[in-house]
C-alpha cells in the first residue's frame, strides 16, 4: 500500500478534516481553565480554619495521663493529622493568593516607572 500525500487523499478521507477540527474546537472550549469565584476560596479558607481550630481544641482537651494507654491514641492522632492537613492547605492557599497581588503591584510599579522614564526622555529631547 502506498502512502497518501497530503491533499491527495482518497474520497473516504477527504472530508474527515472538518469533523476533526470541530471536535478539537469543542474540546478546547470545554477544557478551558475556569477560575473559581473569590467567594468560594474565602469559604474554603474559613472552613479549613474551623477544622484546624476544632483539631486544636480536641488536642487541648486530652490529658497526658490518658495518653499512656495506646488505646487512647486514635482520637489525638486523628486530630493531629486533620489539623496538620488543614493548616498545610491554609498555607498553600495563602501563598497562592499573595503572589498574584505582589505581581500586580510589581506590574503597576513597573508601568509607572516606564511612563515616568518615557516622559523624562520626551522632556529631555525637547
Amino acid at each position: 500500500m502506498t502512502p497518501v500525500e497530503p491533499g491527495h487523499g482518497d474520497a473516504g478521507t477527504a472530508g474527515s478534516g472538518r469533523p476533526a477540527i470541530e471536535i478539537v474546537r469543542l474540546l478546547e472550549a470545554a477544557l478551558t481553565p475556569v477560575e473559581p469565584p473569590e467567594r468560594l476560596s474565602d469559604q474554603l479558607e474559613a472552613r479549613l480554619a474551623e477544622v484546624q481550630a476544632a483539631a486544636l481544641e480536641e488536642l487541648s482537651e486530652w490529658e497526658l495521663g490518658a495518653m499512656r494507654d495506646p488505646r487512647n491514641w486514635a482520637r489525638p492522632a486523628a486530630a493531629v493529622a486533620v489539623g496538620t492537613a488543614a493548616g498545610a492547605a491554609l498555607v498553600v492557599m495563602r501563598m497562592r493568593r499573595k503572589p498574584r497581588s505582589r505581581l500586580r503591584g510589581l506590574a503597576d510599579q513597573g508601568r509607572r516607572e516606564l511612563l515616568n522614564a518615557i516622559s523624562d526622555a520626551r522632556s529631555r529631547i525637547r
